[in-house]
């Protein structure tokens, strides 16, 4: 039974903080990808603007 403790100790203590690691680059990740698609969304809009796109 000490054995078992133990190697739950070992595992949580490892893992503790890797949680907060994975979400704060994938936020990092997520937001340089949410910005991006915002510009090249614009891009298209003015793009479509200055060459005088059809707007039925």
């Amino acid at each position: 039974m000490t054995k078992l403790l133990l190697i739950k100790e070992i595992y949580l203590e490892g893992f503790r903080n890797l949680g907060h690691f994975i979400i704060k680059n994938y936020l990092k990740v997520f937001s340089w990808v949410c910005f991006s698609l915002i510009l090249v969304a614009m891009y298209a809009l003015v793009f479509r603007m200055s060459t005088g796109f059809v707007w039925d």
